[in-house]
């Protein structure tokens, strides 16, 4: 809208600047662009215009006065360097941002989309304060994304040389430096409030306390000044966006204490507490260290993802064999069927690909890549096999990072983050309100303990033990369920599982293996050896368990299956063009034909003609009658669902009600089940192969993907279960029964500390230097424990 006021000059509400051009009005609020006009509108409508501070003009930030600051990204070269995929217009960077403290921060981050519509998305990792960005280069270059991002308060810190770990590295260093500041102050002016400790003793040099008290203060100015400066500049940010963490009473305990000394100090009145506040900051900095010493000691994200249950075709010498995807060495030589993952950067050596790169983008176009052209980790390949060679080792973190991307969540939450984030964001105003009450009952009672209570109850309460309960716990237990070889997509699955009352179990590669105990071809007549070889071949470049024992049980054959025009159609059917051959191998209804087998059947047509058909027995899994009997006799509501024929029904009542058994079953009818029990309240486990069954596997609160070779996995899938654990099931339910249990058992625990650190806090019991000392160990302590408690109750999985 116009200027109503039409007045001469104005400087924008959100950046700061002088409107040269046109204004653009909102809220009686002038802005120099829709761009900023846009961020505003953003903060606005989530409560978050602190972040401009409208009175203090010097701490706005700025959208146009970056100059050549980051001129260095328009460099391709150094551009590349930061992109993790690079294809067409679409770029990936993860950026480390120091400045990420508090939901508010995650929440602005998150929408950039909003802000430039030339980002598609963005996600968060909180506790390494990253951001993966996904965004199209032809709308918004690197830099142009790095100054959007410091415009906002959030410039990403761009490390060219170093490793994330050599970052780390700098950041304890910084710890120490502080740390070792604050102890050389704290020594000192403990040896100089020695005649303050033992005045009685000094009374004919008393004049020496009143020089000591001097220079304690200014001993105390480098502790206030940089050793303490990162608590009191978070909590500072923290109540900018009118958040009160828990650096806010640390920091008004610091800040009590230093003023009140240097009162008495100045005033004459008294020595001051500075041996306290020394003393605070020092063992606030020690526990922070340790603290940082212990979780790294026992961090499971470290090792959890060493788990990760993908393998890949190796090529050596024309043989073939499988390997898991950690083993790949830059130079290797492997094989990509149609629908597998490509583990690592790859250079392409087959004379064509097609690949989807919808598992890194979230976008579904195809791609295709000449002999030659560089593949990306993350991409599948649709059509026939291809030949890659890797460029580099396999990251398995990027791989998880990507199942866990956006594109494939769920609306699944944790009920447990609700309750730790609602009692968190009152925790500490209850605190202070506690702390400024003992203040004001000792300062009636005995004014010498006020200040020490005060400050004592500020330092004693600490959240931190209650929010780290979750994450540890969960952490651990994925960690350790990965061991047994159930792979979990992330923590919250153990909380969904826990929760869960039905499961529902596929049957073709679930319940029974994808390895054929039998093979028949049934026919008018027998295939010649150059038809049986194109099937053969067609089958290789499939991954669905019926082709692959079709493959393996036609006649060996030394020739490389060249196969032109594959296609493969979910739930249906393979077909493609083998050495002059046209073949489709697949359902009934795919070729068109009627079917009397009642088995397990795969159709063969070649050169639009019938053939026949392979009936292909599977056996069942081990222990599947037991499982399935335990499974009901612990509650559980059992269901199963196939695509297979009504034959044998006989076989599944004593484990699944009559009307629990469904045969014939589509994927969309699958996943339309699957709806149906969500609608009636079920807590659903979805167990599947994950090849046809992906829509009701993402339905289900929780949907796990059995693999016998683990050439694949679907991304729709929560957990991954290595098959030769399949009888096991029961025992990872119950675990993360337990897990969840221990989780509630931390909570008692970490309440438990608060209230006895509180009762003797405000009594004056406690030193705020003990409160320092005590404040880190009760966080430890949680950690310690739930660690213990998961590998006790591991033992059942073994």
């Amino acid at each position: 809208m116009a200027n109503p006021n039409n007045t001469p000059s104005h400087n924008c509400a959100h950046c700061n600047e002088l409107c040269e051009n046109d204004l653009v009005w909102l809220d009686e609020k002038p802005f120099c662009c829709l761009g900023c006009k846009t961020v505003y509108e953003i903060l606005n409508e989530h409560g978050l215009c602190d972040y401009y501070e409208i009175d203090r003009p010097t701490n706005r930030v700025k959208t146009t006065s970056f100059g050549e600051r980051f001129a260095f990204l328009d460099t391709e070269e150094i551009a590349d360097q930061l992109f993790y995929f690079k294809e067409g217009n679409f770029r990936t960077v993860n950026f480390y941002i120091p400045n990420i403290h508090c939901s508010s921060c995650i929440w602005l981050l998150e929408n950039l989309h909003k802000l430039n519509a030339g980002v598609s998305s963005s996600v968060v990792n909180f506790v390494k304060k990253t951001a993966k960005i996904n965004f199209k280069e032809d709308e918004i270059s690197l830099r142009k994304l790095v100054e959007l991002m410091a415009s906002i308060g959030y410039p990403p810190d761009i490390n060219l040389e170093g490793t994330k770990e050599q970052a780390n590295q700098n950041i304890q260093r910084q710890l120490l430096i502080k740390m070792g500041v604050a102890g050389f102050c704290f020594g000192n002016i403990m040896l100089m409030s020695f005649p303050e400790y033992f005045s009685f003793q000094f009374k004919d040099e008393a004049h020496y306390i009143d020089i000591f008290a001097w220079l304690n203060l200014i001993l105390s100015i480098p502790i206030l000044l940089y050793s303490a400066r990162d608590y009191y500049t978070s909590a500072y940010k923290g109540l900018k966006h009118k958040i009160i963490n828990i650096d806010v009473p640390i920091s008004l305990g610091i800040f009590v204490l230093f003023f009140r000394s240097s009162y008495e100090v100045i005033s004459n009145t008294g020595f001051g507490y500075f041996d306290s506040l020394s003393g605070l900051v020092f063992f606030l900095l020690v526990g922070k260290w340790f603290q940082g010493k212990t979780y790294s000691a026992m961090s499971f994200e470290r090792d959890f993802r060493s788990y990760f249950p993908l393998a890949v075709t190796l090529v050596q010498n024309n043989n073939q064999k499988g390997i898991l995807v950690n083993q790949l060495k830059k130079g290797d030589e492997i094989l990509i069927r149609n629908g597998e993952l490509v583990p690592s950067d790859s250079i392409l050596i087959t004379s064509r690909a097609t690949i989807d790169y919808s598992f890194v983008t979230g976008e579904s176009e195809l791609v295709g890549k000449q002999k030659g052209d560089l593949i990306y980790a993350g991409g599948r390949q649709q059509g026939e096999s291809i030949h890659l060679i890797v460029q580099q080792p396999v990251s398995q973190s990027y791989l998880t990072d990507l199942w866990n991307q956006a594109a494939f969540k769920t609306q699944k939450s944790s009920g447990y983050e609700s309750i730790i984030d609602k009692v968190s964001q009152y925790f500490t105003v209850v605190i202070m309100f506690i702390a400024v009450g003992s203040w004001v009952f000792w300062q009636f009672n005995d004014p010498k303990i006020a200040i020490e209570a005060f400050t004592a109850v500020l330092i004693i309460a600490c959240p931190c033990a209650l929010a780290l309960s979750l994450p540890f716990t969960l952490g651990n237990s994925i960690r350790i369920l990965g061991r047994f070889g159930f792979y979990l997509k992330n923590s919250l699955v153990v909380e969904n599982l826990a929760k869960t009352n039905t499961i529902v179990f596929d049957k073709t590669g679930t319940i029974t293996k994808n390895q054929a105990q039998e093979v028949l071809f049934h026919g008018n007549k027998r295939l010649s050896a150059e038809e049986l070889l194109a099937v053969k071949h067609l089958c290789w470049s499939s991954i669905h368990p019926l082709s692959k024992a079709i493959y393996d049980y036609l006649p060996a054959s030394d020739s490389r299956p060249l196969v032109s025009d594959f296609q493969e159609i979910t739930g249906k059917g393979i077909m493609g063009g083998v050495n002059g051959y046209s073949v489709k191998v697949g359902s009934p209804a795919f070729l068109e034909i009627q079917d009397s087998a009642e088995d397990s059947a795969v159709h063969i047509s070649i050169n639009d003609t019938y053939k026949g058909y392979f009936k292909v027995k599977t056996s069942m899994r081990e222990g599947y009658g037991e499982l399935l009997t335990q499974l009901k006799e612990y509650g559980y509501d059992l269901h199963l669902i196939t695509g297979d024929h009504k034959a044998n029904m006989q076989d599944w009542l004593p484990y699944f009600s009559k009307d629990k058994i469904l045969f014939s079953q589509s994927p969309k009818d699958k996943l339309e089940y699957i709806e149906n029990l969500n609608a009636h309240h079920h807590k659903v486990i979805m167990v599947g192969d994950g090849l046809n069954d992906s829509g009701a596997l993402k339905q289900a609160q929780v949907g796990i993907a059995i693999s016998d070779d683990v050439y694949s996995f679907s991304p729709a899938c929560d957990a991954i279960l290595d098959s030769g654990h399949f009888n096991k099931i029961l025992s990872y339910l119950k675990f993360s029964r337990s897990s969840m249990q221990i989780v509630k058992l931390s909570f008692a625990l970490s309440f438990l500390y608060n209230v006895v650190g509180m009762y003797f806090a405000v009594q004056g019991a406690l030193t705020p230097i003990v409160a320092a000392i005590l404040m880190p160990l009760s966080s430890i302590s949680v950690v310690v424990f739930v660690s213990a408690a998961t590998a006790w109750k591991a033992r059942d999985l073994s």
